[in-house]
């Protein structure tokens, strides 16, 4: 029997694949355990279900054999082993169904013969399971590709809403840069502000250190001047 599912390889899309083989490989080991125990009419319409089972699993690893593509390498190691052994127990159902259809008596009970008059009912019966295994199998695609479809939305939605968050986000960082710029000019203009105002202060000081020194010289010659 296969590994369980691993959750953490592989795509969103071959997680749902290998999720729904899962669910049919185990309707299909319980149908063939079935059928060992039924024969006549009850026996025929189990294996129609068994086969039809068989194929859907067929037409699951198929679909988990493209999408394994776009698995990251460094799990695809991991998906290949896990679709080798999905083959593995493929072809064990198939030769299992196949000695179970090879049991004429069984399948026909007491009605068996070797006559071919008597398999003409046999023939339409086989007709007409073939013709409902065919409509069965179109449904089943038809819900596959419904549910593919409505992933594929999801992921639509989501890939949207991330570009919506990252376009709100773009614009805060231009708000942002904006606003650095304008605040980094009326830095420059306080610079300059207070480049001024220092420039000022300086010439301030120059000045009155000017004036005191006059007011000094000129105590100093009125006070020589009295001494005279």
């Amino acid at each position: 029997m296969a590994n369980p599912l691993d959750t953490d390889a592989g795509t969103e899309l071959f997680q749902h694949y290998e999720t729904e083989y899962q669910l049919v490989q185990a309707d299909l080991v319980q149908k063939l355990d079935q059928i060992a125990e039924l024969s006549g009419e009850p026996r025929k319409a189990a294996l129609s279900a068994a086969e039809r089972a068989l194929e859907e699993t067929g037409e699951l690893l198929d679909q988990m054999q493209m999408e394994k593509q776009n698995v990251p390498s460094a799990q695809r190691a991991a998906i290949n082993r896990r679709l080798r052994d999905y083959k593995t127990d493929v072809d064990g159902y198939r030769r299992k169904l196949r000695t179970l259809a090879d049991d004429r008596s069984a399948l026909f009970g007491g009605r068996y013969s070797d006559n071919p008059a008597s398999s003409s009912g046999d023939a339409h019966f086989e007709q007409r399971q073939q013709l409902l295994a065919g409509t069965d199998r179109l449904d089943r695609s038809t819900q596959r590709l419904k549910s593919s479809q409505a992933l594929a939305n999801e992921t639509e939605a989501i890939g949207a809403n991330t570009l919506a968050q990252l376009q709100q986000q773009r614009e805060t960082i231009e708000h942002t840069t904006r606003v650095l710029y304008e605040s980094e000019g009326y830095v420059d203009r306080s610079v300059k502000s207070l480049k001024g105002i220092a420039r000022r202060m300086a010439t301030n000081r120059v000045i009155t250190i000017s004036i005191i020194t006059v007011l000094v010289l000129l105590i100093i010659a009125v006070i020589f001047s009295k001494f005279r």
